[in-house]
């Protein structure tokens, strides 16, 4: 099974970041131009959460309060669940659905490394699905 730092090697390790100061409306733009679910949010070098759509949905759409006033040190995710580049895409799988989260900030000696999403998690286990099958069907066809 790969680790985080395989997943990170083949995506990139650009991570979209936002100031804890920004306001939502802000991160919304980022988020739709980048099209991505979240942001990490940043105090200076600190990572200090996370913002994403859900969290948008929850505590800015349905409390009917303006994206242009509210910050997003307001409405951020503050208890962080992260993982190490060393981690499995297994650990990560059961601790997405476990928790029920769509990104992984990725933390190594204290320090934002990359973010890994449910689809980039999807995606590798797919692919390497895919590569046992082709082994597999190799290894039948070689019997023959």
């Amino acid at each position: 099974m790969n680790k985080v730092k395989h997943m990170l090697k083949i995506k990139g390790s650009r991570v979209w970041k936002v100031s804890s100061d920004a306001t939502v409306l802000d991160a919304l733009k980022l988020m739709a131009e980048k099209q991505i679910g979240a942001v990490i949010v940043m105090d200076g070098d600190r990572v200090a959460g996370i913002f994403s759509e859900r969290d948008f949905a929850r505590k800015v759409g349905l409390r009917e309060q303006s994206p242009h006033s509210v910050r997003v040190s307001e409405v951020m995710t503050t208890d962080l669940i992260t993982v190490s580049p060393d981690s499995s895409v297994n650990d990560c799988m059961a601790l997405m659905t476990e928790k029920r989260i769509r990104h992984l900030p990725v933390i190594e000696d204290g320090r934002l490394v990359g973010v890994i999403s449910i689809g980039d998690v999807v995606k590798d286990i797919i692919e390497e699905l895919q590569f046992m099958v082709k082994q597999l069907e190799n290894y039948i066809t070689g019997l023959r």
